[in-house]
């Protein structure tokens, strides 16, 4: 995380920006500048890191949410709702048995999963990730197998067809992975077909699939279509999933667990 980012974050009236713009869509730079009280120069100095960090997305006349066509950088999603992870993560870890086998995906949530396991025992996993690999690296109670084929770059993983015939080699007892977005019929959405791929072999070759999700992934936008709600077992969120979504969940039958309480919606 470079020092522009802390400040960024360290500003409550930029997060503040962000869930705004989160909420409604897009926002003018005029109505910001009411909202909080500083001149529109300020706010364009605040929209502008923002941007540059791919949080957020100029229009004429105001700021918008990213297109819908890419994912925000790696880096910039580690910073996003962290307490949210956190808690998602320490709810998986607690749920997960010593001695399991594990499928863990890409993404910031499962990365943050596979460091709440990194101090447990008998662990198997298999992973397409490297930033994964790396969490757990450093305990030799845990073996760890790891995908080969072409890296991307900045994402630190593998995607495609060398993932997926990666995880159809094996049977695992937990798949665990995220999503780019949920949309309001159940559909599970990415930014890049090759992500689904490698998620459908998961769950396909898994005992039992495990969604981490905080809950602003309700709702995002992401192009690619792969999976729905009823082909998961599990759901691991921070808070109780907003009302839109109320009826597919409950439809679905995937269980819900509110971290660090557990909520569950019958089918």
């Amino acid at each position: 995380m470079n020092s522009d980012q802390h400040a960024v974050f360290s500003d409550e009236r930029q997060n503040r920006i962000v869930e705004l713009v989160h909420d409604v869509g897009s926002v003018s730079i005029e109505s910001l500048a009411e909202r909080f009280h500083v001149t529109p120069q300020t706010i364009r100095r605040s929209v502008n890191q923002l941007c540059a960090m791919g949080l957020l997305r100029r229009v004429h006349g105001g700021v918008a949410l990213p297109a819908a066509s890419r994912n925000i950088a790696y880096e910039t999603r580690q910073i996003l709702n962290p307490e949210a992870k956190r808690v998602i993560a320490q709810s998986v870890a607690d749920f997960i048995p010593n001695g399991a086998s594990l499928f863990i995906g890409l993404g910031t949530t499962p990365e943050c999963v596979a460091r709440a396991l990194s101090t447990r025992n008998d662990l198997r996993v298999f992973t397409n990730s490297l930033n994964v690999a790396a969490a757990l690296a450093r305990n030799p109670y845990i073996e760890i197998t790891l995908t080969g084929g072409t890296y991307r770059l900045h994402d630190r993983d593998i995607i495609g067809e060398p993932a997926a015939a990666f995880y159809a080699r094996y049977k695992a007892d937990f798949a665990i992975f995220g999503v780019g977005g949920l949309d309001e019929d159940g559909s599970l959405l990415d930014f890049n077909g090759g992500e689904v791929e490698a998620r459908r072999a998961m769950v396909s070759g898994c005992k039992s699939s495990v969604l981490v999700a905080d809950v602003s992934k309700f709702g995002r936008s992401a192009t690619v279509r792969g999976g729905h709600l009823r082909d998961i077992d599990h759901l691991f969120t921070d808070a109780l999933v907003p009302a839109p979504f109320g009826t597919v969940v409950a439809e679905s039958g995937v269980q819900v667990h509110v971290a660090p309480a557990v909520f569950t919606r019958a089918a």
